[in-house]
């Protein structure tokens, strides 16, 4: 069944809609949750809190890309649960990873007008459109599905020093774009 369809099912409230998106976005969302939390009954947990606010949220929202739409509903959820779980225990990837997105982290779309976020959405997709293939695809792979370098090095017959380098100069350039383009920027934590 194609989005607008199952959007539709959200707007008449029909529980079918549900469904549909479990058959169709089911196995997407739950590798989401699972690169952050790294566990198999939490992210089945997380996976249905995002049909849960899904639900809850159409309507009003109509989104025009439901995998995007529910992506990020996913992984929100997923940092939030990772956040409470692992509030006192040793780094762990998911830390790691939160850790290097420090460097470009932007004022939280909960404190920016809408046309602020915007902004920031035309700023990291014309940013992602600049990048060379490989060094976009390793970009969202790290910080949209959180995979863990070793599994983009695998994924792409790359070594792991290649990937972080790589990481590394894309995060640099990224922060540079968003300073030129006037994005607001969050000070970075000190540990």
């Amino acid at each position: 069944m194609d989005d607008k369809k199952i959007v539709e099912l959200f707007w008449e409230r029909s529980e079918d809609a549900i469904r549909q998106t479990d058959e169709k976005y089911g196995k997407y969302c739950y590798y989401i949750a699972y690169n952050i939390l790294y566990s198999d009954l939490d992210s089945e947990e997380c996976v249905n809190d995002t049909y849960l606010q899904a639900w809850a949220s159409m309507p009003p929202q109509k989104p025009e890309r439901l995998s995007t739409y529910l992506g990020k509903i996913t992984r929100n959820l997923a940092i939030n649960r990772y956040d409470h779980t692992n509030a006192l225990k040793r780094k762990t990837q998911t830390a790691l990873i939160i850790d290097e997105i420090q460097e470009f982290t932007v004022i939280p779309d909960s404190e920016a007008s809408p046309i602020e976020q915007m902004m920031l959405r035309d700023a990291i997709n014309s940013f992602l459109e600049s990048l060379p293939a490989e060094a976009r695809i390793i970009f969202v792979r790290r910080y949209w599905y959180c995979s863990p370098i070793s599994d983009i090095a695998k994924d792409y017959s790359l070594p792991e020093g290649t990937v972080r380098s790589t990481l590394s100069r894309t995060r640099k350039r990224f922060r540079e774009y968003l300073t030129k383009e006037g994005v607001a920027l969050c000070k970075k934590k000190k540990n």
